[in-house]
């Protein structure tokens, strides 16, 4: 009896930190016309955005990083971001998201500042960005 209670012990030891760990994404809600990420920052590293759209139309999740204010960022003549302007790295996105979608990205963030936006026509104008930092 003592040594199926000390393997069932065993067992529950291995299975908990499973259960509990912080594997699960980071969650980003697109709306009209918000960024919403539910962390301002987190360790850097290996990271997944879990991305909601719950608008009625298509947004586009896209990740710079740059030290520039996120209503800072270089842009073209129509007032959309520059993707390859000065003081931006994009480091990755996903384009066509539409309403009622949920992608996830998983990329790779050093630690730094980094912006999120929907760079689709006049989206970023209207105030869909948001900072973020990786630790």
């Amino acid at each position: 009896m003592i040594k199926r209670l000390l393997v069932l012990a065993a067992a529950a030891a291995l299975v908990i930190p499973a259960c509990s760990s912080d594997d699960g994404g980071i969650a980003v809600t697109l709306s009209d016309f918000k960024v919403e990420p539910a962390e301002s920052s987190a360790s850097a590293g290996e990271l997944t955005f879990d991305v909601e759209n719950t608008a009625g139309q298509t947004h586009e999740f896209v990740i710079f990083q740059t030290d520039l204010a996120p209503d800072a960022l270089p842009t073209n003549e129509d007032g959309d971001v520059d993707e390859e302007g000065e003081g931006v790295t994009l480091i990755d996105e996903i384009e066509d998201i539409t309403g009622g979608s949920t992608p996830s990205l998983t990329v790779t963030l050093d630690a730094a500042s980094y912006v999120f936006i929907c760079n689709l026509p006049g989206h970023y104008r209207q105030g869909m960005h948001a900072a973020f930092a990786a630790t």
